[in-house]
């Protein structure tokens, strides 16, 4: 199973990072290690003063394909979810500093929550999905997929020009702006349209 995560697919996300406007996805890959399913919780890790929260909309891939189309795109994928890109800051700050690749920050384990995959029509247009993250009963961020630099089919098929796209594999397609960092004993629930989809600890 292959994790794909794109960067900066929101245009105020990559402004309050100081972050220029991609032209092409920006992607990279988290461990399958990364990936924690069930609510449980996040526990802090030892190497990182810094963590930051980013809600992402994921979406699962249902068939094999190789240099897609956009306009067959959506045939490659029917279920989506929520999951939280957790991000060591301050190693990925190092990282850019010094020219170095920052999967370091990105691709721990646990750095992935994801949560039950969900049949797209229960929620409507893919397009145009309400996503939002509230941290200790606040919400910290919000999203809309109409709202992506890159549309999902779009992706789906830049991604497929350099990796064949396998069953289960699956893509975080960008956060929205009001990143942040975490504590210890903080609760972060994750909605997609009003509905809870994540609920997690973090201790």
């Amino acid at each position: 199973m292959k994790i794909f995560a794109i960067g900066r697919n929101y245009i105020n996300h990559a402004n309050e990072l100081n972050s220029p406007l991609p032209k092409k996805p920006i992607f990279f890959f988290k461990s399958e290690t990364s990936i924690s399913k069930n609510n449980k919780p996040f526990y802090y890790p030892n190497f990182s003063n810094e963590i930051h929260y980013e809600l992402e909309l994921v979406v699962k891939i249902n068939r094999l394909g190789k240099n897609i189309a956009p306009k067959f795109a959506s045939r490659y994928y029917n279920e989506i979810a929520l999951g939280i890109d957790f991000t060591a800051r301050d190693l990925q700050r190092e990282c850019k500093k010094n020219g170095l690749p920052w999967e370091i920050s990105k691709s721990f384990d646990g750095a992935a929550p994801i949560s039950k995959f969900y049949k797209i029509e229960e929620f409507g247009d893919i397009n145009n999905l309400n996503f939002h993250l509230e941290q200790n009963n606040t919400t910290v961020q919000k999203g809309n997929t109409s709202e992506m630099i890159f549309s999902i089919n779009e992706l789906i098929s830049y991604l497929s020009k350099f990796n064949t796209l396998k069953i289960g594999d699956i893509i975080f397609t960008g956060t929205p702006e009001g990143v942040g960092p975490i504590k210890i004993n903080d609760k972060l629930c994750a909605y997609l349209e009003n509905k809870k989809l994540l609920d997690i600890d973090i201790k």
